[in-house]
């Protein structure tokens, strides 16, 4: 139980209060709010995340030291998750999208998106050491190197189905469709963190679309 105590509290405190605010529709921030939440934030949280599941461990068992695998990780992931984004975009356009109150900031100048290019890479290092490298560690066993104690052996889709869950429900501020792209995107980025134990390569993944997002907004909106 302590384990599923630990990741419950864990997506509680640090996603579920972003979603709720997301939904009253303050999520509308400049680019100097997303400076400081990187580091009173997005930074201190994933590294609590890491603490949680390196402590007392040698860094050679930690499991993240970068290689081949997170180049090969992330050439398949962020394609990937580009062609999930078109294709929601487009069922959206076609079946008609819910209203909601989500709007990204698009920077304007270049110091703001600076800011929000790194900031896009925390969030991506932040969402991806809980949703698959904690979650898929704690309860299927890999990426480190854990004790009987320290993980609950399920199958691979079963914490497959509820990491891309968590994920989906944490986007309930970008309405259905948002939530149906973040339920695929997790699946994806799930199933390549089990064949890669590839961090780093999903999670410049996962900032690199969520730039490539800004940049689609900023786009369209000129």
């Amino acid at each position: 139980m302590g384990i599923y105590a630990e990741a419950l509290i864990l997506y509680a405190v640090l996603f579920l209060p972003g979603s709720i605010i997301g939904l009253t529709g303050s999520v509308d921030l400049p680019a100097s709010a997303d400076f400081i939440r990187v580091f009173m934030f997005y930074i201190p949280s994933t590294a609590l995340i890491w603490h949680l599941l390196f402590r007392g461990k040698q860094a050679r068992d930690w499991g993240i030291k970068p290689g081949k695998k997170d180049l090969f990780s992330g050439l398949i992931a962020f394609p990937c998750l580009l062609i999930i984004g078109f294709i929601i975009v487009y069922a959206s356009s076609f079946f008609g999208a819910a209203d909601g109150r989500f709007k990204l900031h698009t920077p304007s100048t270049a110091r703001e998106w600076a800011i929000i290019c790194f900031s896009c890479i925390c969030t991506g290092y932040l969402e991806e050491s809980f949703f698959r490298f904690y979650l898929l560690s704690r309860f299927n066993g890999g990426g480190i190197l854990l004790s009987k104690r320290e993980k609950l052996k399920l199958s691979a889709p079963a914490v497959t189905a509820v990491s891309a869950a968590l994920f989906s429900i944490c986007h309930i501020y970008e309405g259905p469709w948002g939530m149906a792209n973040a339920a695929l995107s997790g699946v994806l980025l799930s199933l390549v963190f089990l064949r890669y134990r590839s961090l780093h390569g999903i999670a410049l993944a996962h900032g690199l679309y969520n730039i490539a997002a800004y940049a689609a907004a900023a786009i369209t909106s000129s």
